[in-house]
């Protein structure tokens, strides 16, 4: 038999005969963008009857109304965490915790080593300067003090001296690396402590599960138990590396993992799903809003229910919402994306950012230098690609590298299946922008205003400094007026490729190749005309 229950009590209650205690494994985990949801299996001897199963190692941030049971051995009844009188744990230290543990005494000693060392060297810092205080309080008294004896004095002090000042110089040489050698000790006995403190699960990182079983026969039964954890999260990532020469760019695609659930994942069937479990299944409701009008002098306010009142009145046809459970998607409905990870999985508690590779992709763009010279004076490498793939790229973080060289971070907006969209991989600095206004014979540069007009002219040079052509495209603009009163005029040699680029109104653009050691100017005249009395904006 095969038995699905809730909190709810499915058998009758007897007085239980005994408990049983036991451990879980964690076999599977699908992990969500905040949360987990977490199977593990239970295997024990079950003697024959009704008794009180006992799961001592559930962690504490356990959610207690999201806990599924299942067993195709046992009857199952009403269970609950519980908190109080946990069974003592077992204080046998695993081999992992034990070279933990051997770390930790081993960095404690190599700590004091490098403290000792600092302290010697302080000491022949201190024994010298104490020295040359000395030296220096010496004043040569009695007048049996001769030429000869004042002489050889003078000498033995001043070898002092210079001896007690080069040993004073020595020992500040040594301090600092030993300095640097200690506190490297230190970071590596608070490394060795942290790493132990994680393998060191105290009992009150943990609750039990209290489970009515009833065994129909005596011998060996599972459990299953699967639960919801909040302290644990996945990123997509992805690392772009685009090669002009193939004109290629390849995705590779991974997750970062964390969690910090108290317990260890190890060697665990991991699902990412892109769900986000939350309290709200359904949308929000809307009330109606009643709105009256009086008059102030003859009549009294209106009365009507306040939107809180009126949400208690009609509560009533929501009565068979109540009670409605949450539980994980595992596979693609909608707009949910599930991975399922290939091989078995580890993840330790307190990890953070653990990456995981999934696949690469590999798609054909449309490679291009986009310069704007009004806004900068350099030229940009611009990648066009259409996710030609039947799965959405999910927004996340990207490492782009331009022929194999890291050119920055971006944050990825993500693209659906068939989509378009430019991705940027950083400056061309060999591709020079300029633009200028030309000097006009009134000594104006490039502008011309008065009441009822308004001239401009720009200049706008590209010039390729580097050894190879340039598929190149050059954007500027012009304003545009949906007014009849204000006239937009303008002219441009050479002529624009596209104007309205994109879609947006005002934005020209010129697409060109640019050979190696050729500049390239175009010139754009705009003219802006409206009535007398009227003001430009």
């Amino acid at each position: 038999m095969h038995r699905i229950v809730t909190l709810a009590l499915l058998l009758p209650c007897p007085a239980l005969a005994d408990t049983i205690l036991a451990k879980s494994q964690i076999t599977a985990v699908t992990l969500y963008p905040q949360g987990a949801q977490v199977t593990r299996v239970v295997s024990f001897n079950a003697p024959a009857g009704t008794h009180d199963l006992l799961i001592t190692d559930l962690p504490a941030g356990t959610e207690p109304n999201l806990i599924r049971l299942t067993s195709p051995d046992l009857a199952l009844g009403a269970f609950a965490l519980r908190t109080d009188r946990l069974p003592p744990r077992s204080d046998a230290k695993t081999p992992a915790l034990l070279a933990a543990t051997a770390d930790v005494t081993a960095a404690k000693a190599a700590l004091r080593d490098a403290q000792a060392a600092v302290a010697a060297i302080d000491a022949r810092v201190e024994a010298a300067q104490a020295q040359l205080a000395f030296l220096a309080a010496l004043r040569p008294e009695g007048a049996a003090l001769t030429v000869e004896s004042l002489t050889a004095l003078t000498q033995s002090v001043g070898a002092q001296t210079l001896a007690a000042r080069q040993a004073a110089l020595a020992a500040a040489a040594d301090l600092p690396p030993a300095q640097t050698a200690a506190e490297a000790a230190q970071q590596l006995l608070d490394a060795a402590i942290a790493a132990r403190a994680a393998l060191s699960q105290r009992d009150s990182d943990y609750t039990a599960l209290s489970v009515a079983i009833d065994a129909p026969a005596a011998g060996e039964a599972h459990l299953t138990v699967s639960h919801f954890i909040q302290n644990a999260t996945w990123s997509p990532v992805y690392d772009m590396t685009l090669d002009r020469k193939a004109a290629s760019l390849r995705i590779d695609r991974g997750v970062l993992v964390s969690q910090y659930s108290g317990e260890d994942w190890a060697g665990v069937d991991l699902t990412l799903s892109t769900a986000q479990p939350s309290a709200q299944s359904d949308p929000s409701t809307l009330w109606p809003d009643l709105r009256q009008v009086f008059d102030p002098a003859t009549d009294a306010p209106p009365v009507y229910a306040t939107r809180s009142e009126a949400m208690v009145a009609d509560a009533a046809p929501m009565a068979k919402q109540v009670g409605m459970t949450l539980t994980a998607v595992p596979m693609l409905q909608g707009e949910t994306v599930v991975y399922h990870y290939p091989s078995a999985v580890a993840v330790a508690s307190g990890v953070e950012n653990l990456r995981l590779a999934l696949d690469s992709l590999t798609m054909t763009p449309d490679i291009e230098a986009r310069a704007v010279p009004s806004r900068d004076r350099s030229a940009f490498l611009l990648a066009t690609l259409t996710n030609d793939s039947p799965e959405i790229l999910l927004p996340g973080t990207a490492s782009l590298y331009r022929d194999s060289a890291l050119v920055g971070s971006v944050q990825f907006a993500g693209l659906a299946a068939g989509a378009k969209a430019e991705i940027g991989f950083g400056a061309i600095e060999g591709l020079r922008l300029k633009r200028s206004m030309p000097e006009r014979s009134t000594g104006d540069r490039g502008f011309i205003s008065t009441s009822t007009q308004q001239e401009e002219t720009a200049v706008l040079t590209v010039e390729n400094l580097t050894a190879e052509a340039w598929s190149l495209r050059v954007l500027d603009q012009i304003p545009y007026s949906e007014q009849e009163d204000l006239k937009i005029s303008f002219t441009a040699d050479p002529a624009p490729s596209e104007t309205d680029f994109d879609g947006q109104r005002g934005i020209l653009s010129w697409q060109f190749d640019l050979a190696a050691g050729v500049r390239q100017q175009i010139t754009l005249s705009q003219k802006l005309t409206w009535p007398e009395g009227k003001v430009l904006q």
